[in-house]
């Protein structure tokens, strides 16, 4: 997980040792609710329960209405896995828990945002549609840590206030997609074919940032 922090670390210090010349650079806290999914495999499925999700990001302004993001949040969520097939041997019977007592994960996000604002600038309140991409890293209970692509879209208002502070209230949905393994099928001239199989999580999520403008 270092590795990847790292360049985020220099990129944050880098920026904010500018910030005094800088315009429209914000400081951006995260704090929202994040849903359950279901995740299914050939013989088992797992779910990502609700959780608490944090983390920080800078935004910079390219244009009034439009920003870009650099951004970090965690997911902390217990991840069970069931079985489809009972598992004799183990005692787990059919959609029993396969990982009883060690179920506790995360996944975190850094991600690159772009979002547009709806509206005059000098406006209290703004709507706003956003989309971003980049990576999971995923610690995942007994399998281990993996890194894998990830996406969000988001939409919400930012309300402004007299000070350098606003704060916007969204909803977003983010999800992460790895390779499972592979399907095989029959094919007349080539005989058996083996095709990348990926699982996806959909999570939808509330939130709240506060934002710390260094321009004002």
């Amino acid at each position: 997980m270092k590795k990847y922090l790292l360049p985020a670390v220099v990129f944050f210090f880098s920026i904010t040792a500018s910030a005094q010349s800088a315009q429209s650079l914000l400081l951006n806290f995260y704090a929202g609710y994040t849903f359950s999914d279901r995740v299914d495999f050939d013989s088992s499925y797992a779910r990502v329960e609700d959780g608490f999700e944090y983390g920080a990001g800078l935004e910079y302004f390219i244009i009034d209405n439009a920003s870009i993001e650099l951004k970090y949040n965690r997911l902390d969520a217990r991840m069970p896995l069931y079985t489809k097939a009972a598992l004799p041997a183990a005692g787990i019977p059919a959609g029993g828990q396969v990982n009883a007592g060690d179920d506790k994960g995360a996944i975190n996000y850094i991600l690159a945002d772009y979002t547009y604002y709806f509206g005059s600038s000098s406006q209290k309140a703004l709507p706003f549609l956003g989309a971003g991409a980049g990576i999971a890293v995923l610690e995942a209970p007994q399998s281990g840590n993996g890194t894998y692509f990830a996406w969000e879209a988001k939409a919400g208002v930012k309300i402004k206030t007299d000070s350098a502070f606003s704060i916007n209230l969204n909803a977003y949905l983010q999800s992460m997609s790895a390779a499972v393994g592979y399907d095989y099928y029959w094919d007349y001239y080539w005989g058996p074919v083996a095709v990348t199989d990926y699982a996806s999580t959909f999570q939808f999520g509330l939130g709240a940032v506060l934002s710390y403008d260094f321009s004002k």
